[in-house]
């Protein structure tokens, strides 16, 4: 019964001696501080996380009040962030979000909407209490370098639609971009030769209606014809006097008119040649 009673107590006073020894070995000045990256880059009008993690030694008070602000440009530079006294500079109004879990020693710092200015050194500081030291406050020695970039400029794809010419180029008129597209030799000869045989077909077709509706008047159907090919110019004289004496030859034809000149020219007698008037012989 001894012996059972002894070996709780001596384990109990070990765990106590061990407590103490831990206890004495914590030194606030070397077991407290804050961790930070050195450097950090981001795009102009994009967004940071200044990642941050915080050490101490012994545990917390039952109402740590944990704080963390942020400093700027040096080690005892401006605080533009403080989460306890709900404070934010006016540069970064609206602009700086804390990320802390309750009970984490792990968080960041987001910066948004970044600026040219915005460019420069920050050094996150950390506030809180603990059961043996009470209030304590420690902060980044280095502190964390931002650099700020110009954001390559990107283009929003929309829908797009496709319109093709003769030519073989595809244009992408949604994001304003162009694509060649070349046609093959077989192709561009096969389309050649389709239009060329449309062409013919319909020259055909109006040269048969205009004769139709001129009655086969040569000079109608010529100038019409004249006219569906695009010739919008006068006729020259020499054409013009071929298509009047064609017309008018058409006309006397079918009046009859040139036969008959031509039979009288064969009918008729020939006139009789004078004879020059005799002259008197002289008398003896």
């Amino acid at each position: 019964m001894g012996l059972s009673l002894l070996l709780p107590l001596l384990l109990l006073l070990l765990l106590t001696t061990l407590q103490a020894g831990n206890s004495a070995r914590c030194d606030p000045k070397m077991d407290f501080r804050m961790d930070q990256p050195e450097h950090l880059s981001a795009p102009k009008g994009g967004t940071v996380h200044i990642n941050f993690t915080f050490y101490y030694c012994g545990a917390l008070a039952k109402d740590p009040r944990v704080s963390i602000a942020l400093r700027r440009t040096h080690f005892h530079g401006e605080v533009i962030y403080n989460s306890t006294r709900h404070f934010v500079h006016e540069d970064y109004k609206d602009r700086i979000i804390l990320n802390l879990p309750e009970g984490q020693k792990s968080g960041f710092l987001q910066i948004l909407n970044l600026r040219e200015e915005d460019e420069n050194m920050y050094f996150c500081r950390v506030q809180l209490k603990t059961q043996r030291f009470g209030l304590q406050s420690v902060q980044s020695i280095l502190g964390t370098k931002l650099t700020i970039y110009l954001a390559p400029k990107t283009t929003t794809k929309g829908p797009t639609s496709t319109v093709t010419t003769t030519t073989g180029l595809s244009v992408l008129e949604g994001n304003r971009t162009s694509v060649s597209l070349p046609l093959s030799v077989e192709a561009v000869v096969k389309v050649a030769l389709t239009i060329a045989v449309l062409k013919t077909v319909i020259l055909g077709l109006t040269l048969y209606l205009r004769w139709k509706t001129s009655k086969g008047d040569p000079s109608k159907i010529l100038r019409r014809s004249m006219r569906t090919l695009g010739f919008k110019a006068k006729l020259q004289s020499g054409s013009q006097l071929l298509i009047t004496t064609l017309a008018r030859h058409r006309r006397l034809r079918s009046q009859g008119v040139w036969k008959a000149t031509k039979d009288c020219r064969e009918t008729e007698p020939s006139a009789p040649v004078p004879s020059p008037p005799s002259q008197p012989c002289p008398q003896e």
